[in-house]
């Protein structure tokens, strides 16, 4: 008969409660949390030190007495949001909760670095959307194709733009803004030329999302074209289109420096007026600003009660 063990000496090692262990779901999900939190400091930061350095001095000058300033003016503000809500609610089936994502997306693009807001939206996405296994194609996608979108408007406005404005422009410019066009022109051809390897989305839905990003393009420069006019009844509307596309064009070369004064100086080139323009400019861009501004604070001051109240209902 073979004798019972001996007692061990070691004391048994203590029980691990599983309650303990956080799920690999929530690990991962953390990343996301962060990310977002850490842009949305960034973007207050960034927008308050833009209003404070130049943006309020806009608004201090010339304030447009027209009412329909400020209606084409928030069509052109919402028309970029708008059209990403479009283009994810096709994709995803998002709720209506995703427009503010979307806008801070669309503000961390403009007052950050560049497709930081992609990545905030991407960490929104893998946070709250369960029902999208792969959120990165998705959001990687529609960022090129609209990047494609705007450098093929890029060139059919230089095609339309560049013959009627050349001798406004200095000649040592021009070499410039012809090489910046070559860039914009040479990343869509590369792109498309592997496109099969860059997008994840099918056919359809890249062409859908093409299409929505050409009538945004359009939609924005229509409508700010219509608010200068406005707040300049003095200025025809065909002048001011004219200059929108002058704005896209500069807006998307690369190898420009100091595209701002650039704008500027060849819009009062084109209409003169050079006090009362340059005022209108600084508004506008002023108004962008501020209009930031109350998004943040207003998703902001949402968001901040939906967490009370979910955390009122789990006590």
């Amino acid at each position: 008969m073979t004798a019972p063990p001996a007692p061990s000496d070691t004391p048994p090692a203590p029980a691990v409660s599983l309650a303990g262990l956080e799920p690999l779901g929530t690990l991962r999900r953390r990343w996301a949390v962060m990310i977002g939190a850490l842009l949305s400091v960034a973007m207050v930061a960034g927008l308050v030190h833009e209003l404070f350095d130049h943006g309020l001095a806009g608004l201090s000058r010339a304030v447009p007495h027209s009412p329909w300033f400020y209606v084409f003016f928030l069509a052109s503000y919402f028309a970029l949001p708008i059209s990403d809500f479009v283009i994810f609610r096709r994709l995803w089936r998002v709720p209506a909760a995703a427009f503010s994502a979307l806008n801070t997306k669309r503000i961390a693009n403009d007052v950050l670095i560049g497709y930081s807001g992609d990545a905030y939206f991407y960490a929104w996405a893998r946070a709250r959307l369960k029902m999208v296994a792969a959120p990165f194609g998705a959001v990687k996608d529609v960022s090129i194709v609209s990047g494609i979108a705007g450098n093929l408007m890029t060139i059919l406005l230089a095609a339309v733009a560049l013959p009627l404005g050349w001798n406004l422009i200095e000649p040592d410019l021009r070499s410039t803004i012809l090489w910046s066009l070559s860039i914009p022109l040479g990343v869509s051809a590369a792109v498309l030329a592997f496109s099969r390897r860059v997008f994840s989305l099918p056919r359809r839905d890249l062409w859908f999302i093409f299409v929505v990003d050409c009538l945004r393009l359009l939609i924005v420069g229509v409508t700010l074209a219509l608010a200068w006019a406005a707040a300049m009844p003095s200025v025809a509307a065909g002048m001011w289109l004219f200059l929108v596309a002058g704005r896209q064009l500069v807006s998307r070369l690369p190898l420009l420096p100091n595209k701002d004064l650039l704008f500027a100086n060849f819009a009062i080139l084109v209409i003169g007026q050079d006090r009362t323009l340059s005022d209108l400019v600084a508004f506008t861009a002023a108004s962008t600003l501020l209009m930031h501004v109350a998004i943040i604070t207003i998703f902001g001051m949402v968001q901040g009660v939906e967490r009370m109240t979910a955390w009122r209902r789990a006590r």
